[in-house]
């Protein structure tokens, strides 16, 4: 059964960084897409980034050149490295397993998703 865990979540200042890390087991991550969620309260659940074929990366207006995503599939782990952190970026985040190599955007292109971990962005 395929799951995922994400750890790395915290609470931080605005500017700081953290890194995320989605603990896969159950399936081989070089053959699907992992891509990472956040869902501030309040609000929908949004897509941050995503890991596809080849290693290939995609980001999120809002995040791009402040994160970024990879893979250690040896240590079977997608990171999201997160750097400048703004208030806006408060949220639990998720990681997930698209049922093929290549990435979307929205929540029904994945099909096996973590419980989330918890990142604060507050002075």
């Amino acid at each position: 059964q395929p799951q995922l865990v994400e750890s790395g979540g915290d609470s931080v200042q605005p500017g700081g960084s953290l890194r995320l890390s989605c603990g896969i087991s159950g399936f081989t991550p070089d053959y699907y897409a992992i891509g990472w969620f956040r869902q501030a309260p309040g609000k929908d659940r949004e897509w941050v980034s995503c890991i596809g074929n080849g290693d290939s990366t995609s980001y999120a207006d809002s995040v791009k050149g402040r994160f970024a995503i990879s893979r250690n599939s040896a240590k079977n782990r997608v990171f999201l490295q997160m750097n400048s952190l703004k208030p806006e970026d408060t949220g639990t985040y998720f990681c997930a397993r698209a049922p093929y190599l290549y990435c979307s955007m929205y929540q029904s292109g994945y099909d096996y998703w973590g419980q989330g971990t918890k990142v604060t962005v507050s002075a």
